[in-house]
């Protein structure tokens, strides 16, 4: 038999989705931020996120944030991870959700344009953030992280057709690191994630790049 429900044994609590989307720009790892324009954190930049409805799931919500905050409508997002310290938030207790999307820059140009409170920063050079979001973009780059060897994620930042360069150059800007050419290679091909198409790419000074594209599993 379950017990009464006791209101001062338990105060209210919210739900929130809070979305760390990603990106490569110029190079380098990059994440969606915008600037609150509400207390706490008025002003500070922060994670794009919302209360969840009484009625409206949990995916549902992170799809409207996704929609209403960065004008993307119907990306894959993966649920992340769940945070709820309790001294998170000082308006009351909340829980958020995480979810997380590797997306490519060109996809989130129409949130940046003409918004002021919008912002892709470096992830090796992110201002500080509110709440515990800073804590939660470092959960979602070492996820994505450890994804890279054994799931194809970085395919979502390229062309269907690609150079083995520019895929090298998405893996060492989400690593933050330079890989060694040849290892890297051997490594990819031997996955089995790519295949060559037998054509090069056009233009260039030197001997065009041969160009790739993802196996589709039989």
């Amino acid at each position: 038999m379950s017990e009464p429900y006791d209101p001062a044994a338990f105060p209210p609590l919210a739900v929130t989705v809070d979305l760390v989307l990603m990106t490569v720009r110029d190079g380098r790892l990059a994440v969606l931020l915008q600037r609150r324009s509400e207390a706490p954190h008025k002003g500070g930049w922060a994670l794009p996120g919302g209360f969840v409805g009484a009625a409206e799931s949990l995916d549902a919500a992170a799809q409207r944030i996704l929609a209403d905050k960065a004008g993307v409508a119907d990306a894959w997002l993966e649920q992340l991870y769940s945070f709820g310290e309790p001294d998170r938030d000082p308006r009351m207790r909340i829980v958020t959700i995480a979810y997380f999307a590797l997306l490519p820059a060109e996809a989130l140009a129409a949130a940046l344009a003409g918004r002021d409170d919008l912002r892709l920063a470096p992830f090796d050079a992110l201002p500080p953030l509110a709440f515990d979001h800073r804590g939660i973009v470092d959960h979602a780059a070492a996820r994505l992280r450890g994804k890279l060897d054994y799931a194809p994620v970085a395919f979502a930042l390229l062309p269907p057709l690609f150079t083995l360069r520019a895929l090298q150059d998405v893996h060492e800007a989400i690593l933050g690191t330079a890989l060694n050419k040849p290892a890297f290679r051997r490594r990819m091909l031997d996955k089995g994630w790519i295949e060559g198409t037998g054509t090069r790419e056009e233009g260039g000074a030197f001997r065009p790049a041969e160009l790739f594209r993802l196996r589709v599993p039989s």
